[in-house]
């Protein structure tokens, strides 16, 4: 791999990371681990009993988790590319969640299903034509 040189190379980005803003540790634990299926890859406090910032993940999809307010307001959205959308349905179909059983619409874009996290967040799921 070559280092990166910023005087003779353009700047090269990776895929964007969204930060959801969360209240209650707890509940967002419920719902993106157990309910979604994610998993932990790190956990930052500056001290004990100080607001949780985590990158959680599932498959190429990173979500950042924030309890710090200034962060990140609540109801933002996030656009996450899937296959196998009817499957992810139906295994959080199965997991009888009773604050979601969320279905798949047809869009001219694809196939969307739009996930509403406890603090207004939107997850769109979506498999791409």
């Amino acid at each position: 791999m070559r280092n990166f040189d910023p005087k003779s190379q353009p700047p090269r980005f990776a895929m964007p990371v969204p930060i959801f803003r969360i209240f209650d540790e707890a509940l967002a634990r419920s719902f993106y681990i157990d309910f979604l299926g994610f998993r932990v890859k790190w956990e930052h406090r500056f001290a004990p009993g100080r607001p949780l910032y985590a990158e959680i993940a599932r498959g190429g999809a990173v979500l950042h988790l924030t309890g710090h307010n200034g962060d990140a307001s609540p109801g933002a959205a996030a656009y996450l590319p899937v296959e196998g959308l009817s499957a992810f349905r139906d295994a959080l179909h199965a997991k009888r969640n009773p604050n979601a059983r969320p279905d798949i619409e047809t869009r001219p874009w694809g196939d969307e299903m739009i996930v509403i996290d406890p603090f207004s967040n939107r997850l769109r799921f979506c498999e791409e034509r």
